[in-house]
């Protein structure tokens, strides 16, 4: 019963984290691409059109590859890379006055803090048993 359930946390966990890069991430770019364009141009972003779709490549096959287990550990670092310059570019709460807004920012850095946690976790583990990773030979 434990071995089972320690084999299925990897699935799981995968699953939630490659949902959190496809839909939050690369779809809600892609549906809002212009909120989003604005929303880098005030935090001084820099050849917007080019970074916002290498992010949202990089969303989409990182978030489709960790739900599949394919290329797990690849995947995983990458996008805890993304993760990390987002954060500190976007997430910036250490340059604005204390308020909301800097709290937003602050709970979104450790958010996302937390999420790099889990993917390098993935990214020295690998994908678990149930992935493409792990499939067996036939």
């Amino acid at each position: 019963m434990i071995n089972q359930f320690a084999s299925l946390c990897p699935l799981a966990g995968r699953i939630i984290l490659g949902l959190y890069f496809v839909l939050p991430g690369g779809l809600m770019k892609i549906f809002n691409y212009q909120g989003t364009a604005d929303y880098m141009a005030s935090h001084g972003m820099v050849m917007i059109p080019f970074f916002l779709v290498l992010t949202i490549i990089i969303q989409l096959g990182g978030g489709a590859a960790l739900i599949v287990g394919y290329k797990t550990q690849i995947a995983a670092f990458l996008l805890a890379g993304l993760t990390l310059v987002i954060s500190i570019v976007m997430h910036d709460f250490w340059d604005m006055e204390a308020g909301l807004q800097q709290s937003h920012e602050t709970q979104n850095f450790v958010k996302n803090l937390g999420i790099i946690a889990g993917l390098l976790v993935m990214s020295g583990l690998g994908a678990g048993a149930y992935s493409l990773d792990n499939r067996k030979e036939q």
